[in-house]
């Protein structure tokens, strides 16, 4: 994940080269906050997903080549059908044309550390602090400007977190995950979520399509309102091969329920045994949301890291 720090040791500090940086993401976006990559004249470095996003981000970067040093600009990108996305979401994208003379924090730069960047006229103001904060930003509403500041852990691998449902159990998580090392990707089929921040809203037959979308190392959380369409993602979560975590709200009833049905409709044992419901580490019993939140999130935090 610092893979970067290097490009612009080793190649922006000698050639023009553009950053592109993933500030922020909502719904199955094919890379999440932190992603970066670097673009050259004649060469590219990295990856923040491929497909048409990447293709206009290099664009994007090419062009910002012909301003001064030290240019950038913030640049919001819509996921739909035209990006190849079919799960709806945003994604938010720090340009900058790298100044060679504004690299002194590299010396500085490590795994875990906190990068501070300042937006501000002409340039990028960076700093790593032993004290500042992390904090997540939005990939919607107003865009970042000049005066912005925001802190990020240097090299923090976060594993994807799909999460499937927005009612009170999902705020919950998403509130929770926050500071933890996830990048949420959350989904709700119902139109009056679509003003929650983070919240992707897709259409029911549209839905399980995000579940294919997944890489393989993201955890999947699948909390909806309805058990049909709980049944219908847990199948998709199911069938399509290796994933880090299927998770199912639901009681011993409901686990026995869906096993039984996933059985008659072909699902293969090797596959139902993956499927972990109830979530949460064993012995926390509260039906409170933030308290099936944080038992949920612990279980994940205790999986392998990616």
């Amino acid at each position: 994940m610092s893979d970067w720090l290097a490009w612009i040791k080793d190649v922006a500090s000698s050639e023009p080269a553009a950053l592109v940086s993933i500030l922020a993401s909502e719904g199955s976006a094919p890379r999440g906050a932190g992603t970066r990559m670097l673009v050259s004249a004649d060469r590219l470095f990295g990856t923040i997903g491929g497909g048409q996003l990447e293709h206009r981000a290099i664009e994007q970067a090419q062009a910002m080549l012909a301003l001064p040093p030290g240019s950038w600009r913030v640049q919001d990108y819509p996921l739909g059908p035209l990006l190849g996305q079919c799960c709806g979401g945003r994604v938010r994208l720090l340009i900058e044309h790298v100044d060679p003379a504004a690299l002194d924090w590299l010396a500085d730069a490590a795994e875990e550390q906190v990068l501070v960047s300042t937006l501000t006229p002409g340039r990028i103001e960076r700093h790593v602090s032993a004290k500042a904060i992390p904090a997540p930003l939005s990939a919607r509403g107003d865009r970042p400007r000049e005066g912005a500041t925001f802190a990020e852990r240097i090299g923090q691998r976060r594993r994807p977190l799909y999460l499937f449902g927005a009612g009170h159990v999902g705020q919950a998580i998403a509130r929770h995950a926050q500071p933890l090392p996830f990048c949420l990707a959350w989904f709700d089929t119902r139109p009056l979520f679509e003003t929650i921040n983070g919240v992707a809203v897709v259409p029911e037959d549209a839905i399980a399509q995000c579940v294919s979308q997944a890489p393989d190392d993201a955890a999947m959380l699948i909390l909806t309102h309805d058990h049909a369409l709980d049944y219908r993602l847990t199948r998709a979560a199911l069938e399509r091969g290796p994933i880090a975590f299927v998770g199912l709200i639901g009681s011993q009833t409901k686990r026995a329920r869906f096993h039984s049905r996933l059985e008659r409709d072909g699902v293969s044992q090797a596959a139902r045994a993956r499927l972990t419901c109830p979530i949460g580490v064993s012995g926390v019993t509260g039906k409170e949301p933030d308290v099936i939140a944080i038992a949920a999130l612990a279980q994940l935090l205790q999986l392998e890291r990616p």
